[in-house]
């Protein structure tokens, strides 16, 4: 699933590119939205509000379509004329202006709403890391409120905080010396790992190539997230994977079983 810095990444380009510009093309290819055009209307902002993209429409009246990446799903931008790189059958939502359209593939939600219920779509959600309502306070209470539930379950749990996936979780846990099954009331100290969290996404939510050791070169990029069997980069320990989670909300976790013991 992607990161909260992706989002917010694919909001600034929809933003960049649609923003202030009247629609010449609305094509809704879900069923539930199939009748719906929005020709014509002019497009006011896209704003990512942890995973969830919001894309202000104002047309006969004030409109949002709200789109999730979920696994698969992106935004790709095109000139007119340019051939798209994902087939045909993925495609979502095409919202076009003169010269240029947005193109959304294998989008895990999508649905258009007045813009009076745009809150009530993303009510659900903890403080966004990378939004303006971040409140690291709120995030701590949240996390806190279940000290047995194991760390990584409670880091992706869009609900205390938004924005963390698999990657950021699994070098969160590494960083932070926590095997990302113990409970997370055991973390020595939690307010140092959320606020590395947020240092993590504000390094990469303006660069396509995300890192969290500082080095940008292939396979150097991650301390632990997908290198299993490579060896530790502080103790040269083979690195594990397994999933982890309640069933129905498993997850990939990897860890260094030296760095970061089981409880």
């Amino acid at each position: 699933m992607p990161e909260g810095d992706t989002v917010y990444r694919a909001a600034a380009a929809l933003d960049r590119a649609l923003t202030g510009h009247r629609l010449t093309v609305t094509d809704f290819r879900v069923p539930a939205f199939a009748t719906v055009d929005l020709t014509g209307g002019t497009v006011v902002r896209t704003l990512a509000r942890g995973k969830h993209l919001l894309t202000r429409i104002d047309h006969d009246r004030a409109w949002t379509v709200h789109t999730h990446l979920k696994m698969e799903g992106s935004w790709h931008i095109y000139a007119t004329g340019d051939k798209w790189r994902r087939p045909t059958p993925q495609v979502r939502v095409v919202l076009g202006i003169d010269g240029r359209c947005a193109v959304g593939f294998s989008l895990g939600i999508v649905e258009v709403v007045p813009r009076q219920e745009e809150a009530a779509l993303v009510a659900h959600l903890g403080p966004d890391l990378l939004g303006p309502d971040w409140d690291i306070d709120q995030a701590l209470a949240r996390l806190s409120s279940d000290p047995g539930r194991p760390v990584g379950q409670a880091l992706l749990d869009q609900r205390n905080l938004a924005g963390i996936g698999n990657m950021y979780m699994a070098e969160l846990c590494f960083t932070s010396g926590v095997h990302p099954g113990s409970p997370i009331g055991a973390v020595s100290d939690l307010p140092r790992l959320v606020r590395r969290a947020r240092l993590m996404l504000e390094a990469n939510k303006e660069r396509a190539i995300q890192s969290t050791t500082g080095d940008l070169r292939p396979r150097e990029r991650m301390w632990v997230y997908r290198r299993d069997k490579s060896p530790c980069r502080r103790c040269g320990t083979p690195i594990l994977v397994d999933v982890l989670g309640d069933p129905g909300l498993e997850r990939a976790a990897y860890w260094c079983p030296s760095c970061q013991p089981a409880d």
